[in-house]
């Protein structure tokens, strides 16, 4: 049986954007404790947004809350704009961290996030990748067929898996990923949930970005969820940072933009620390505060 709504409070946040409102939207109830797993699933469905996340007491040693991050149709172990988005709402509803850092439990583990207050930024140690290396040839012809290019066109891959299923395809020029009309129906979800490009900016890249960005999400035939573009993607950025830091490509810090495509204005930066851990930051905006009958 369904638990009793209840008033909870409630957030929605933009993530990454360079402006307000230009960013990656999120849900997030900051109280989730005692909801049942039909409730929040009906919930994260309503909101229709990429994904919401629910804050919990944490199970782990070190933690300060969990999180759950759900999709309108599935559950993810961890992503990149909900672990900021979350932080942010769970620091502006009086959160206090235990330590210099935050530290969020999610399916992933445990994820540190560090703030600049002075820049009015939050970052995200990106997680170790579940899966690397490069594609095969199969699935790369079917992605390219999906993006509606040729392999040939295909200038490196990867796959570049945290937790949320990505992979990448790196084209020759912003340009070149800023054209793509992909079909989002044929996007190979067989073995992943979504599809990453980049292309390099040049000299034109927008405030001074390294590279374009443009992340795709397959269609889920089972929960009627159609396909989509993701507005600005953090779990992808990292995975490709951590591709092109293994390959010597860039020398940190660096910023990668996306979202044009969709009238979104995202800039993430990447930077390294010395131990090696990439971090993954932008800007995070609290746009709404409340409660939510949930």
């Amino acid at each position: 049986m369904r638990a009793r709504s209840s008033s909870r409070p409630f957030a929605q946040v933009d993530v990454f954007g360079a402006s307000p409102f230009r960013g990656n939207p999120l849900a997030v109830v900051l109280d989730a404790d005692g909801l049942d797993e039909g409730t929040m699933r009906a919930f994260a469905s309503w909101t229709n947004l990429s994904e919401t996340t629910f804050v919990l007491p944490p199970t782990q040693e070190g933690a300060d809350y969990r999180v759950r991050i759900l999709t309108p149709s599935t559950e993810l172990d961890f992503a990149g704009h909900p672990t900021l988005g979350t932080a942010a709402a769970w620091l502006a509803a009086g959160g206090v961290p235990a330590g210099e850092r935050i530290v969020q439990e999610c399916g992933a583990g445990l994820v540190e996030v560090r703030r600049d207050e002075a820049a009015g930024t939050l970052a995200f140690a990106a997680p170790p990748l579940r899966r690397g290396g490069p594609l095969e040839a199969e699935h790369v012809g079917a992605a390219a067929a999906a993006l509606g290019i040729d392999p040939g066109a295909v200038r490196g891959h990867a796959w570049v898996d945290n937790g949320a299923g990505w992979c990448v395809l790196e084209l020759g020029s912003a340009a070149e990923v800023l054209a793509l009309a992909p079909d989002l129906a044929a996007i190979p979800a067989r073995k992943i949930a979504a599809l990453g490009v980049v292309g390099p900016t040049g000299t034109d890249g927008a405030d001074g970005a390294a590279y374009e960005v443009r992340g795709f999400v397959a269609a889920d035939p089972e929960s009627g969820t159609a396909g989509y573009e993701d507005p600005v993607t953090g779990s992808l950025n990292a995975g490709i940072a951590q591709w092109m830091l293994e390959r010597g490509a860039l020398t940190p810090p660096w910023t990668a933009h996306q979202g044009t495509a969709l009238r979104r204005d995202g800039l993430v930066h990447l930077d390294v620390d010395a131990d090696g851990t990439v971090w993954v930051g932008g800007t995070v905006r609290v746009d709404l505060r409340g409660s939510i009958d949930i």
